[in-house]
C-alpha cells in the first residue's frame, strides 16, 4: 500500500455533487448519501466491516446517472442482529422509503439476508456479494469477542486490516485497498467494536420468503477475505439465484471493478422489474472523471429537477469536505500536477493558465504575468499585491521548492 494518500479525482467529484445526509433516529446516528429519481424504488447499499458510507461512491454517481436512485448508508453503531433490524426499518421509516431492494458485501450481505428474513414485505430483491449465511466461523475465530467493547481502538483497526489482503496487487485491485484503509482511519472505536460484534455474535440466516430468482450472488474469483466454503453455503442456500462471477477484483470489486458491477446491478434491477427514470436526470451534473467542472452544468434553473423528484440534487456545504487522508487512484489523478473538479482556471494570457484551489495553486507553465488579480474559489481573497512579488516571498507554492 501506499505511504501518501491523496483522494481520487472522480471522488473529489461524487463529494462536490452529493450531500452527505446525517440524520438521529433514537440513539443512533445514520449516515447516508440519496442520489437519483425519488420515484424510482431504491438500491440500498450495506458496507462490510471496513466499509463506511463513501465506499459505494462510484455505484452512488454511475447508476443515478442512468436514472435509478441509489442510497448508500453506514453501518450505525448496534451491537445486536435485532437492534439492526429495529433501526434499519425506523432509518427507512424516517426517510419515507417502504420498498427497497439490498445490494450488501460481506458483513452488509449477511445483515442484508437478516432484514429480508425478518421484514419480507419490505424486500424486493436482494444482491450479496462475497457473503455469507452465519457467524460460527468468525466467532471460533476471534475468541476475545465477548471483550471486543473494551479493546483499544488501535488493536481493533490492526485486527480490520489484517482481513484485507496486502502485498503485491494489480493496481486497480490496490488503488481500492488503499481506498478502504483510509476508510478504516476514520471509524472510531465503538463503530468498528460495534461491527465485529455483529460479525462474531452467534446468528444465521434462517429461509427466506423472497424467491431465489430475485436473489443475485456476485462473487470474485481471484481472492476474498471471507472463506471459500462459506460462499459455497450461500451458493448452496439459494440455487436458483442469479450468478455473476467476477474473474478478479478482491475484497472490493465494487471499487476496483466499478463498470462491471455496476452492469450486474443494472441487470439485476432490470431483472425484478424497477424501471429506471433517465428523464429525470438529464441535468444532473455528469463531470467526468478526468476533472471537469461542475459549471458545465449552470444553465436555466428552471429546466433542473426539483428536489421532490431528485434525491440529494443540491451541491453540499461543509458535510461534503473531502478528507485528507484518502487515497489516491492509479489514474495519475495526482493533486499536484493536475486541478480538482472543485478548482477554477483562469486564462492570464494567451501563454498561461493558472489554476486556484482553496489556498493552492497548481500551474501550467512556471511563468506567471505580474500584477494579476486572482480570486479564490471558496476564500474570496484578492490578491493585491503582483504575483512576481508573492513568488519572491513563497516561491514553494509555485515551484514545489
Amino acid at each position: 500500500m501506499k505511504g501518501v494518500f491523496s483522494a481520487p479525482g472522480d471522488y473529489i467529484h461524487f463529494k462536490s455533487q452529493v450531500p452527505l445526509h446525517k440524520i438521529p433516529i433514537g440513539t443512533k446516528q445514520w449516515r447516508y448519501y440519496d442520489f437519483g429519481p425519488k420515484a424510482v424504488p431504491p438500491l440500498i447499499c450495506l458496507p462490510a466491516t471496513a466499509g463506511t458510507v463513501d465506499v459505494y461512491y462510484k455505484q452512488v454517481m454511475s447508476l443515478s446517472m442512468k436514472g435509478y436512485r441509489v442510497i448508500s448508508v453506514d453501518i450505525p453503531r448496534v451491537w445486536n442482529h435485532t437492534e439492526w433490524i429495529h433501526a434499519f426499518e425506523k432509518f427507512l421509516d424516517a426517510i419515507d422509503v417502504h420498498h427497497i431492494h439490498l445490494y450488501g458485501t460481506s458483513l452488509g450481505g449477511f445483515l442484508a439476508q437478516l432484514f429480508a428474513q425478518h421484514r419480507p414485505r419490505r424486500v424486493r430483491s436482494l444482491v450479496l456479494s462475497n457473503s455469507f449465511l452465519d457467524t460460527r466461523s468468525f466467532s471460533a475465530a476471534m475468541p476475545w469477542a465477548p471483550i471486543v467493547s473494551w479493546t483499544p481502538s488501535f488493536l481493533l483497526k490492526r485486527y480490520v486490516l489484517t482481513g484485507i489482503r496486502d502485498g503485491p496487487l494489480e493496481p486497480f485491485i490496490a488503488d481500492s485497498v488503499d481506498f478502504v484503509v483510509s476508510q478504516v482511519e476514520t471509524l472510531s472505536k465503538d463503530d468498528l467494536a460495534s461491527r465485529l460484534k455483529l460479525t462474531t455474535d452467534d446468528a444465521s440466516v434462517g429461509p427466506l420468503l423472497l424467491s431465489d430468482s430475485f436473489i443475485t450472488i456476485m462473487d470474485t474469483n481471484d481472492f476474498c477475505a471471507i472463506p471459500q466454503q462459506l460462499k459455497d453455503q450461500l451458493s448452496e442456500r439459494y440455487p436458483e439465484a442469479r450468478r455473476a462471477y467476477l474473474k478478479t477484483g478482491g475484497d472490493f470489486p465494487f471499487l476496483s471493478r466499478p463498470d462491471e458491477v455496476n452492469l450486474h446491478l443494472q441487470l439485476h434491477l432490470r431483472r425484478v422489474g424497477v424501471e429506471a427514470r433517465p428523464d429525470l436526470v438529464h441535468n444532473i451534473p455528469k463531470g467526468d472523471h478526468e476533472g471537469s467542472s461542475s459549471k458545465e452544468n449552470d444553465g436555466d434553473e428552471s429546466d433542473k429537477p426539483s428536489k421532490d423528484d431528485m434525491g440529494g440534487f443540491e451541491n453540499p456545504s461543509a458535510e461534503n469536505e473531502v478528507h485528507p487522508t484518502t487515497p489516491e487512484s492509479s489514474e495519475s489523478h495526482n493533486l499536484d500536477s493536475q486541478p480538482l473538479q472543485s478548482s477554477e482556471c483562469y486564462d492570464m494570457d494567451h501563454r498561461d493558465t493558472l489554476h486556484v484551489l482553496a489556498g493552492k495553486f497548481t500551474k501550467k507553465k512556471h511563468i506567471v504575468p505580474p500584477e494579476t488579480p486572482v480570486y479564490l474559489m471558496w476564500e474570496y481573497i484578492f490578491v493585491l499585491s503582483s504575483l512576481h512579488q508573492f513568488t519572491v516571498h513563497y516561491p514553494e507554492l509555485f515551484f514545489g521548492i
